[in-house]
């Protein structure tokens, strides 16, 4: 096992009836900005019980945040922070509300003309303006970590960032009832995000680092034992509490403790979101299969353990088919020809590779992923 330190101070609140004791976790006195997406919040009555949780405070509102959070359109919200002197912030939404608002705790006290830079360059901003969550959509795991993904528009580019122990959320509310009037395909990308994030976290190379392996396969078999009844049964709220949590744990750090990682399946993800707009979790369950047949050599010791584990299977392109075929299963397209609305899957490709070679990207936890070797694997999704 690597050395590793390992802190995360989010405090937690869960289950139904949970908004309301929010009030009781933010300063008195603070003046609150609530932050959230195109207005479901409306619908499904998450707004309403907030709004009544800080009947206590002074609070304004900032709606129009994106699936895919953009840049631009949190740089207003960050010119309303400074304007009407809030002091504590609160995500009412899914992981890109939440990002969206670390990034705009971040970028309020950022100096400098272009804070866009924390996410290219990963700029430190050594202040950030305080902010809970209350989360509606189960996937990412932004309500327990103090990272996030941020889009700009005006160059069809998608960086991650994180803002160290500054942007961890200091409390998020998971109430699993929530999700009651969720999508469907929105339930799918959830179930699909969580488990991609484990196995970014898994899939490298043995450490002997049991006690994380062992998590890892748990939050697995949990989100392949309920994904289905989730996303099938929205009044099924045992599996829709298990879900939520298993996306927590899914990238809170706890199995990321001493372990390597990969990544290179979303960084590659990224980018198809960026210029083609599929979903997140829709360019994972695409990247992943071709990734890891290409990489299947470096990664074979792991993925060997992963198929007896999580599928009683012994061979690792049976280990790659399952993980396939569950993705299929549950709903989600696995190949580029899946999403028609990719009009020209290798332009798309090619605009990858230019983009990775021209900025010299080496992916994977070998750092052995090439701009040659990703289209290889993207070639291998058309």
């Amino acid at each position: 096992m690597q050395h590793f330190q390992f802190y995360n101070p989010v405090k937690i609140l869960f289950g139904a009836g949970q908004i309301a004791n929010i009030a009781s976790q933010i300063p008195q006195g603070s003046k609150v900005m609530m932050t959230y997406g195109g207005g479901s919040i409306k619908q499904n009555g998450v707004y309403k019980q907030v709004v009544k949780a800080l009947s206590g405070f002074e609070f304004v509102e900032f709606s129009g945040i994106e699936a895919n959070p953009r840049y631009e359109t949190l740089m207003k919200a960050v010119e309303m922070v400074k304007r009407e002197n809030v002091d504590f912030l609160l995500a009412v939404g899914g992981g890109s509300v939440i990002d969206g608002t670390k990034f705009i705790a971040l970028a309020t006290y950022f100096e400098g003309e272009d804070a866009y830079t924390i996410c290219t360059q990963g700029v430190k901003v050594q202040k950030a303006v305080p902010m809970g969550a209350v989360l509606t959509l189960p996937a990412t795991g932004s309500e327990m970590n103090n990272g996030g993904v941020i889009s700009r528009e005006s160059t069809h580019e998608k960086f991650a960032f994180s803002g160290g122990r500054h942007t961890f959320p200091c409390f998020s509310v998971l109430d699993p009832t929530v999700t009651l009037t969720l999508p469907k395909r929105q339930r799918i990308n959830g179930v699909v995000d969580a488990f991609i994030h484990v196995t970014e976290q898994y899939l490298t190379y043995p450490v002997q680092a049991d006690i994380q392996d062992r998590f890892s396969e748990g939050i697995l078999h949990v989100l392949v034992d309920n994904g289905m009844k989730y996303i099938d049964n929205e009044e099924d709220m045992d599996a829709a509490a298990n879900v939520m949590w298993a996306c927590s744990m899914a990238l809170n750090g706890l199995i990321a403790a001493g372990v390597p990682q990969d990544w290179a399946t979303h960084r590659i993800g990224h980018e198809i979101t960026a210029i083609a707009g599929l979903d997140h979790a829709q360019t994972l369950a695409l990247v992943w299969p071709g990734l890891h047949r290409v990489m299947a050599e470096s990664k074979r010791e792991k993925l060997l353990q992963f198929g007896r584990r999580i599928w009683g299977v012994d061979t690792v392109e049976e280990a790659i088919a399952r993980t396939e075929d569950f993705f299929r299963k549950i709903g989600e397209g696995t190949r580029f020809s899946d999403y028609p609305q990719v009009e020209n899957p290798q332009a798309v490709i090619d605009e990858i590779c230019r983009r990775f070679e021209t900025r010299g990207t080496l992916l994977g936890e070998h750092a052995d992923i090439d701009y040659i070797k990703t289209r290889e694997i993207l070639q291998g999704r058309l």
